[in-house]
């Protein structure tokens, strides 16, 4: 591919350099992750695949618990296979983004069954398999593999926008910024696992959000956000849109041999597969918002309580205030999904984080 110029330095200068100050400062400044192989150990692919997956729209503070817990659980991937999906699901609980957990557990069966336990190198193959795309097939060849590929995530698109000044708003930047990165991926085949990861703690650990830690950059020499006195606001992204708020009842049931009504979310929608209390519909937060209580659910808020309990808890795409009922059963049958569970200590729900949130509040009560 084309190389960029900078620095009144040819390409063939330019490149080089910068990728050995990359490495140069990584072999001394590496984060130690309980994925990642130290000491010159060959990395295993199934912890890069499952840190990645994990990893999505996720921080590496959140994510360690669960890695540690997952590997301990299921050591390999064909454990993580032969695992219930409902206890892959439950201890998935409160890391968000559900869908990437009903993905991980496809996708471990594909590999293990399919695939003699041993993920592909090939890169349409890795896209191939259930939840891995652009990102992350190209993350486990490089890291699992140490094979050549364009790594691109939130912190290298940080480096290229502040770097190279890019000032067009994310996510229409997202192309230019890919081909600036890749410049410094193709091609070099000594070491592209460490290259990536080295970018990855530069952007996670000095390069970061809101005030970059210039002074410690082994890059700051030549960033132009930098010299331009722009690198806090880069990268620059289009605004928001108003996120709308919805609202909705959840409950809690209990049987005369004090076990509590729990329902088994549809596999297909928000929070698919999650076990969690039962609910009315979401719907629009409006002065007076019509909700309607599930026809096999009594609904017994009195209309003299001035201030229901409510928990409050913010989606990607919505806010969503619940408020909290003590309810009881018609003599309707009980629709499928909805079961009854001895209630489990709050640490043991295995409910997402917006039931768990209900949980304790109703337990609080």
């Amino acid at each position: 591919m084309t190389r960029t110029k900078t620095n009144n330095k040819s390409a063939d200068e330019f490149v080089p350099e910068f990728r050995g100050q990359v490495l140069n400062w990584y072999d001394k400044h590496q984060r130690i992750l309980p994925w990642r192989a130290a000491g010159g150990k060959v990395p295993d692919p199934y912890h890069v695949w499952l840190s990645e997956i994990m990893l999505q729209q996720t921080t590496v503070g959140a994510v360690k618990p669960y890695f540690l817990k997952f590997i301990e659980m299921w050591p390999s991937v064909e454990d993580l296979a032969a695992a219930e999906t409902e206890d892959v699901m439950k201890a998935w609980a409160g890391l968000g983004y559900y869908a990437r957990a009903r993905n991980l557990h496809k996708c471990a069966k594909v590999v293990a069954y399919e695939l003699s336990g041993v993920f592909p190198r090939d890169e349409s193959a890795l896209k191939a398999l259930p939840g891995v795309g652009d990102y992350t097939s190209a993350a486990i060849r490089t890291i699992a593999f140490n094979k050549p590929a364009t790594v691109m995530d939130g912190n290298i698109e940080r480096i290229m926008a502040r770097y190279f000044a890019v000032t067009d708003p994310l996510p229409k930047s997202k192309p230019q910024l890919k081909m600036l990165a890749a410049q410094f991926f193709d091609g070099f085949e000594a070491r592209p696992g460490d290259f990536a990861q080295a970018l990855m703690d530069i952007g996670a650990t000095i390069c970061i959000g809101k005030t970059p830690r210039c002074v410690l950059c082994p890059l700051a020499e030549g960033c132009q956000g930098k010299a331009k006195g722009i690198a806090e606001t880069l990268p620059r992204k289009d605004k928001k849109k108003a996120v709308p708020k919805k609202i909705g009842h959840v409950y809690w049931i209990e049987n005369e041999e004090g076990q509590i009504l729990l329902h088994r979310r549809p596999d297909k929608g928000l929070l698919g597969g999650m076990a969690a209390l039962p609910t009315s519909d979401w719907v629009k937060r409006m002065k007076s918002p019509d909700i309607s209580a599930p026809l096999f659910i009594k609904s017994s808020n009195k209309s003299n309580k001035k201030q229901p309990m409510s928990i409050h808890h913010v989606f990607t795409h919505f806010e969503l205030e619940l408020i909290l009922e003590r309810s009881t059963l018609t003599n309707a049958p009980l629709p499928d999904g909805h079961y009854w569970s001895n209630i489990p200590k709050p640490e043991e729900t295995g409910f997402p984080t917006v039931f768990q949130k209900a949980f304790v509040a109703f337990i609080k009560d």
